[in-house]
C-alpha cells in the first residue's frame, strides 16, 4: 500500500476507506498515546483517550472537517479529551482541598472565588477561540509546560514557528482579556 498524504488520508476517511483510517492510525497512534500519557500520567487512560479520538473520527467521518494539518487536529483533539478527563477527576478535589485549607472565609473570599472562576472561564473561552494550530501550541507550552523544542519535535515544526504562534496567541489573549488584564497578569505570574 502506498503512503497517502494527510489530505489524502482525510479524504479517504470521509469516503469510508478503512485503509486510509488504518494509515492514520499507524502513523499517529503511538505518538498520540505518548502525548496523552505525558498529560494523564497513566498509560491505560492515555490509550483510552486516543482510541476515543480515533473512534470519534471514524463515526463522524462523513462530516469530518480538518482545516489545518491532520497532525495538529489529532493533537488538539487528544489534548482536549485529556483536559476534560483531568478536569472531571481533579478540579473538584483540588478546589475542595484548597477551600478547606487555604482560602480565608468570608465575603472577600467568596468574591475572589467568583472572580477567579469567571477569569478561568474567560481564559478557557479565549484560548479555545485561538486558531487551531495556535491553540494546540499555546496549550502545549502553557498548560503542558513543554519547551519550544519539545513542541517543535512533537508537531514537526520549526522553533521559529512555535515562537511566532506563542506570540500570536499572547497578542490575541491580551485583546480578548483586556477587561480582566490586571487580574490576568497576577494569575499569569502565579501560574506560568
Amino acid at each position: 500500500m502506498s503512503q497517502l498524504s494527510d489530505p489524502e488520508i482525510v479524504q479517504g476517511i470521509r469516503q469510508g476507506r478503512e485503509s486510509a483510517f488504518e494509515q492514520m492510525f499507524r502513523t499517529y497512534y503511538e505518538r498520540l498515546v505518548h502525548y496523552a500519557g505525558s498529560m494523564l500520567k497513566d498509560e491505560d487512560e492515555a490509550e483510552e483517550m486516543v482510541q476515543t479520538v480515533f473512534l470519534g473520527i471514524w463515526e463522524k467521518r462523513e462530516s469530518l472537517e480538518i482545516t489545518l494539518s491532520l497532525k495538529a487536529y489529532l493533537y488538539r483533539a487528544v489534548h482536549n479529551h485529556c483536559l476534560n478527563r483531568i478536569k472531571h477527576y481533579g478540579v473538584r478535589e483540588t478546589h475542595r482541598e484548597y477551600s478547606l485549607y487555604y482560602q480565608p472565609q468570608g465575603y472577600d473570599s467568596v468574591t475572589d472565588a467568583i472572580h477567579g472562576s469567571e477569569l478561568e472561564e474567560r481564559i478557557e473561552r479565549a484560548v479555545s477561540r485561538l486558531p487551531e494550530q495556535c491553540q494546540v501550541i499555546f496549550r502545549m507550552s502553557r498548560f503542558d509546560e513543554l519547551r519550544y523544542q519539545e513542541i517543535a519535535d512533537q508537531l514537526g515544526l520549526s522553533i521559529k514557528t512555535i515562537e511566532n504562534q506563542i506570540g500570536k496567541a499572547l497578542r490575541i489573549l491580551r485583546q480578548e482579556l483586556a477587561d480582566y488584564l490586571p487580574f490576568f497578569v497576577v494569575s499569569m505570574l502565579l501560574f506560568f
